[in-house]
């Protein structure tokens, strides 16, 4: 077993990219953005449509897959028709894509499915190398999704995923794109039947070798209980959005020069998820508090919603922004001025928002409920250039406020002060 680690060390040593130094200090502020593939691809309307929509949310960044099985079927076989006109479209509106490398054809696995590795690293390398070069304007790469969740990487080993993944594309993109960051790990919260937790996947990837320019994980909670910042588990290994500072710990002690993408994180909402599901109102607090959660915490880069569209299925993925009839819930103009309370003592409160379409500075009101109506507090003000704002109001419990953006017409959720 020593023997092999060092082959494994050896080998990750070998893997020199001109420019690596100087990518560890990252981006100077959290982005936000969004992922659903199927609506993406195949939602209502154009796929021009479809980007509009994304680019008025006022967000920076789209995740999107880009299936190995599905432009090499046959090996030397490719076809890009598909994600070049996603990628360009995305392009064209200033939307940053991250792309996220899954699927191995059969033909490069023994004749599995699209979610067992594949039988030769230099055959991922190989195709990771050439996205790279083909989208020399993609600069947020992710090596495959949840590998420590069966469903999704088989077998389930760090060992597997460092060496035959995540260590060859990192390897391959780099030396095509010096400019390019690599996500590893993107690791999904808990374990699942036959996988293993993040903190375990974590650790024995450092053991292997890893290489990575940034840890990606996915901090689902772990049921309706709980919020971005309170809940989660002290005890087990699982990693949600409440237990942040534990993916922090275990990143910096792992890999010390990484950043940290999260990029997978939602609520569903009851209607229609009865078990798993929150009110619609929550789901749109919680878009606020997690948005606040991050911008608060060190080397947070990103944070990408999902999905846009509930998946019409129950037994899927119901954290759209829109109901699965195409209907606006809450989260939707949330998403677009989050609003969170930061704190509350006697009678002033502090909030936190931001006001993401636009550039630059944006003006804003800051809107209180009184009598039935909506009145300013303070007056016009403008955002921070990144549209970020904080302010101090005097309010009691039960106070409730919002952010009315003027340019646009619209208004955050209402916000009740605790």
């Amino acid at each position: 077993m020593r023997g092999r680690r060092l082959l494994l060390l050896l080998a990750a040593a070998s893997c020199v990219v001109a420019g690596a130094p100087g990518l560890a200090a990252g981006s100077p502020a959290v982005r936000f953005g969004l992922q659903d593939d199927a609506w993406l691809e195949y939602g209502p309307g154009t796929l021009e449509d479809r980007v509009a929509k994304l680019d008025a949310l006022g967000l920076d960044l789209v995740r999107v897959t880009l299936h190995w099985s599905s432009v090499e079927p046959a090996r030397g076989e490719e076809d890009w028709q598909r994600p070049d006109a996603l990628l360009q479209a995305l392009r064209a509106h200033g939307l940053t894509p991250v792309v996220t490398l899954w699927g191995t054809p059969a033909w490069a696995n023994g004749g599995r499915g699209p979610n067992w590795a594949p039988l030769r690293a230099a055959d991922f390398e190989r195709f990771a190398r050439r996205a790279a070069e083909r989208y020399r304007f993609v600069r947020h790469w992710v090596i495959w999704n949840e590998p420590n969740n069966g469903r999704w990487l088989r077998p389930v080993s760090p060992q597997v995923y460092t060496a035959r993944l995540l260590n060859p594309a990192f390897c391959a993109i780099r030396a095509a794109n010096p400019r390019a960051r690599v996500g590893g790990g993107v690791t999904a919260p808990r374990a699942g039947s036959g996988g293993m937790s993040p903190v375990d996947f974590l650790r024995a990837m450092d053991r292997f070798g890893a290489r990575l320019d940034a840890y990606a994980h996915h901090p689902y909670p772990r049921g309706p209980a709980d919020t971005p910042f309170e809940g989660g588990c002290v005890a087990c290994k699982t990693i949600t959005m409440a237990r942040l500072e534990r993916l922090l710990g275990e990143v910096g002690r792992a890999f010390p020069g990484a950043r940290i993408w999260l990029t997978e994180y939602g609520y569903q909402t009851n209607p229609p998820d009865r078990t798993l599901g929150v009110s619609p109102a929550r789901q749109a607090l919680y878009v606020g508090q997690a948005a606040l959660r991050v911008y608060a915490a060190p080397k947070v880069d990103m944070l990408i919603h999902y999905l846009y569209r509930d998946e019409p299925e129950l037994a899927a993925w119901q954290s759209g922004l829109e109901n699965a009839r195409g209907q606006a819930k809450p989260s939707l103009r949330a998403t677009m001025l989050p609003l969170a309370q930061v704190s509350r003592r006697g009678l002033t409160a502090v909030v936190w928002g931001q006001v993401r379409p636009g550039k630059g500075r944006q003006g804003y009101v800051l809107q209180q409920l009184r009598g039935g109506r909506w009145v300013s507090v303070g007056g016009a003000a403008r955002t921070s250039p990144r549209g970020y704002l904080r302010r101090t109001l005097p309010a009691v419990a039960g106070t409730k406020v919002r952010i009315w953006y003027p340019a646009g017409r619209i208004a955050s959720p209402p916000l009740t002060i605790r």
